[in-house]
């Protein structure tokens, strides 16, 4: 597609992700007008009602939580399907998940619930489980400073489902039915009760890492050509894979970190958008932040539409989304292999 057509994705992508927020932010229990929402985000107006308060300190600032953890994993995402060189690579598929659950089930079952410089102790466990369980996963695949894309993937499954089953162990182990609750709650994944702090958290390092991310996107295509022809071209293919797998793997942390497991964003968006946009970096990295953006805002959405005054976890119901999805992409695979 031309420049200018990319250019025309990435504002109509922009377009739809301000009206799925304007959407998300007037629905709820209590409705609230498209005119009052803009005036009161306009400063137009300064009330101090209800709806206000449920705009600025409830609807808000999940909004954008979810916009941002959207973002992380699709962008994580579209790297892991350039690392593994395969459209259904998944972020979560070196076992990130598995380590930011283990950190938070951790946090939960000591009782480890503080807050430190505005940052919940959750959130830190959980960051630090996923970034030790790539670690691991990045130390046990390296073979003579290189880093083979299937020992990555097959570690990654083997190291995930240990840190699963430890999960699951703390989980029956643990002596308060509420923490057990709060441990599910969390592995499913929801924007329930959070607040700016959250946002405050990931906002940072997720700039950092998608700008960084950003600036590689010349290697990443030419790797995209096959790692020979990356080496013919001059390019370090070993140390851009390791970059990649780090920075997937920070951007998933993170995001994972304030929202618990999220599946499939980093599956159906990055697939979808390189259908759109073609698998051009430049292109393709702005288009995979605004789209799972967009989803997760919707999702969430409909997390606390659905079932009126109940709310049900997000990752529920980006799982009905995406398993679908799967099963199309892995039946199309299919075809073109026969």
């Amino acid at each position: 597609m031309s420049r200018l057509g990319n250019w025309g994705i990435i504002i109509f992508l922009a377009v739809c992700l301000l009206f799925s927020c304007l959407l998300s932010l007037s629905d709820g229990p209590v409705v609230i007008s498209f005119n009052k929402i803009i005036s009161l985000l306009l400063g137009l107006i300064d009330e101090n009602d209800i709806e206000s308060v449920i705009i600025f300190e409830i609807r808000l600032p999940r909004i954008i939580l979810a916009a941002l953890v959207g973002a992380a994993l699709a962008q994580s995402g579209a790297v892991m399907q350039s690392f593994f060189q395969n459209p259904m690579a998944d972020p979560y598929i070196v076992g990130v998940s598995s380590g930011a659950g283990l950190g938070a089930t951790l946090a939960f079952v000591l009782g480890i619930n503080t807050w430190y410089f505005g940052i919940s102790s959750v959130t830190v466990c959980a960051f630090l489980g996923a970034l030790f369980i790539t670690t691991v996963v990045y130390t046990i695949s390296r073979r003579g400073g290189r880093l083979p894309i299937a020992t990555v993937l097959l570690t990654g499954i083997a190291v995930g489902a240990l840190a699963s089953a430890a999960t699951s162990f703390l989980m029956i182990s643990g002596e308060n039915p509420f923490d057990m609750q709060r441990i599910v709650f969390w592995l499913m994944g929801s924007f329930a009760s959070r607040g700016w702090e959250h946002v405050g958290t990931i906002w940072l390092p997720l700039l950092v890492t998608v700008t960084y991310i950003q600036l590689l996107s010349r290697e990443i295509n030419v790797l995209l050509q096959g790692e020979e022809t990356a080496l013919y071209l001059g390019v370090n293919v070993e140390g851009i894979k390791r970059r990649l797998l780090v920075s997937a793997s920070v951007l998933t942390a993170v995001a994972v970190s304030v929202s618990g497991i999220i599946g499939f964003v980093g599956l159906i968006i990055p697939h979808l958008m390189r259908l759109i946009v073609g698998s051009d970096q430049r292109w393709l990295s702005p288009s995979c932040l605004l789209g799972g953006s967009i989803l997760l805002v919707l999702a969430d959405w409909l997390a606390r539409s659905l079932m009126g005054t109940s709310e049900i976890p997000v990752g529920i119901v980006t799982a009905f989304l995406g398993c679908p999805f799967f099963l199309y992409l892995l039946g199309r695979r299919q075809k073109t292999s026969a």
